[in-house]
């Protein structure tokens, strides 16, 4: 196959500036049958000057005519002319240039795929339309997405609202918990004091009760004297009263005078005075220990009183402490509510991120092309369902070049930079140029899926194929950018001298 190419290659070949016409290949093959056919002969058939050929004429039925021995060598002469020029063209061209059929067009290949999961709403593009980097090629339901970007908006409106309240409830807890604790320490200092004035008042109503004590005390001493004053009293009045009697029957007599009688009288109403004052200072003794009894009873309940105010201060202490603890519980609250807003500061970023994928995700619901380029292996139809990653085309890149694989013989004086004449296929008329782009650093057995192993013990030496890629000039491929496809076939020749 390379030598049928090599051949065509001279044909058309203008880097030595020769050319071979069709007709000189013909007539060397031509000489070259004939001459292996008159050695072929026997040799009773041959003439000096003629040689006779068996054939017959198809419709005559008759021997052809004879040729002259002359003509055929001149022939001949001829054929090894032009074989020799051909050859030393042949030897001159090869000797410049590496060449293989064993080659293809490359390209990139973008492949068209979903981000996500969805319906197919629109297909933008055909098949093999031209399309340029950025345009729309299909187009996915989007309202499934579109609720999800309200959803992630509202719980970000929320987590807003939120921390826009746990920042209110800091200054609101830190002004609460500075008056609670002002009037916390105020009452705790009230309380002590009154804890204070209440115990003096105790120790002032302990020390009254011995004098309200000692009073009556007292008091019931003199109720005895009293009542020995009445009885005193009562003995004297009735013995008075019967002095009294015993004059009035004496002055009634006559035994006696008028003044002993008066006087009788006197001392009569003296004891009466008497017996009446003895009664009134029992009454008043009585009187004074019913008064001192009093006087116990109320020191006892200023004691009582004195008492219960110190319980109630006691109880004030407790409870103004316990809204001090309460104060400082609410600095606490404080550092709570901080801690709020800042779990609400991280809810609004969750939220906005969350937001943000959502948006994301609905502008994935339009998928556009990645390059310029065509359409091709579209598969895609309104209505499919596709997940993400499902391949739904191709956009092949107008940016081609070849891969040539050469055999490792041929590659000592191949390099980049070199000029290089590609032929396609799909067009045999036509020559292309290029020049080598770079060489790959393995030989393609070695990118296989299962490269092969030499040290197996059944090693046979096989001539490598080494990756050579070529890019092409510009100006070479110019209408035939869009007629030029990945994967057509090529040969490739390299001059090398």
């Amino acid at each position: 196959m390379e030598s049928k190419s090599t051949t065509n290659l001279y044909e058309t070949n203008g880097h030595n500036g020769h050319r071979v016409a069709v007709i000189e290949k013909e007539l060397v093959t031509d000489s070259k049958a004939l001459e292996s056919r008159i050695l072929e002969k026997p040799a009773e058939e041959l003439q000096p000057n003629i040689i006779v050929e068996k054939e017959t004429d198809q419709k005559a039925g008759t021997p052809k005519r004879k040729k002259p021995l002359g003509l055929i060598l001149a022939a001949l002469g001829v054929g090894a002319t032009v074989a020799g020029s051909f050859g030393y063209h042949w030897w001159k061209y090869a000797s410049s240039h590496q060449e293989t059929d064993n080659a293809t067009v490359a390209g990139h290949i973008h492949q068209i795929s979903s981000k996500i999961p969805g319906t197919i709403a629109e297909v933008l593009v055909n098949d093999n339309q031209q399309v340029q980097a950025g345009q729309p090629l299909v187009k996915l339901d989007a309202r499934d997405y579109q609720n999800k970007v309200l959803q992630t908006q509202a719980a970000l409106d929320s987590a807003q609202r939120q921390a826009q309240a746990a920042q209110s409830n800091i200054a609101f807890a830190s002004q609460t918990t500075t008056a609670k604790t002002a009037q916390a320490q105020g009452d705790v200092s009230g309380a002590v004091a009154a804890i204070s004035t209440s115990q003096a008042a105790v120790e002032e109503a302990k020390a009254g009760i011995p004098a309200a004590e000692a009073e009556v005390s007292q008091a019931q001493a003199g109720i005895p004297v009293a009542q020995a004053q009445v009885a005193q009293a009562d003995a004297n009045l009735q013995k008075a009263q019967a002095d009294y009697n015993r004059y009035q029957t004496l002055f009634a007599q006559g035994a006696i005078s008028r003044q002993l009688l008066d006087n009788s009288k006197a001392g009569y109403d003296v004891a009466v005075a008497q017996k009446s004052a003895a009664q009134q200072g029992v009454q008043q003794a009585t009187a004074k220990l019913a008064a001192a009894k009093v006087g116990v009873a109320r020191a006892q309940s200023r004691l009582a009183q004195a008492q219960e105010g110190v319980t109630q201060a006691q109880a004030k202490l407790a409870a103004s402490k316990g809204g001090l603890q309460q104060a400082t519980a609410g600095g606490q609250q404080t550092e709570v509510n901080r801690s709020q807003y800042e779990a609400a500061k991280a809810a609004i970023n969750q939220a906005q991120a969350s937001l943000k994928d959502a948006q994301l995700q609905l502008s994935y619901t339009n998928i556009v092309a990645p390059a310029g380029g065509r359409v091709g292996r579209k598969t895609v139809e309104v209505g499919n369902r596709v997940q993400a990653g499902a391949p739904l085309m191709a956009i092949v890149n107008n940016d081609y070049w070849v891969i040539a694989n050469f055999k490792e013989t041929q590659l000592e004086q191949v390099k980049p930079g070199q000029e290089v004449e590609v032929k396609l296929d799909a067009f045999p008329h036509h020559a292309f140029k290029g020049h080598v782009e770079s060489v790959s650093p393995a030989s393609g057995a070695q990118f296989a899926l299962l490269p092969p192993d030499n040290a197996t013990g059944n090693f046979t030496k096989i001539v490598q194929r080494i990756p050579v890629k070529v890019i092409f000039d510009q100006r070479s491929i110019q209408g035939y950018e869009s007629r030029i496809t990945p994967g057509m076939s090529a040969e490739v020749s390299v001059d090398v001298k």
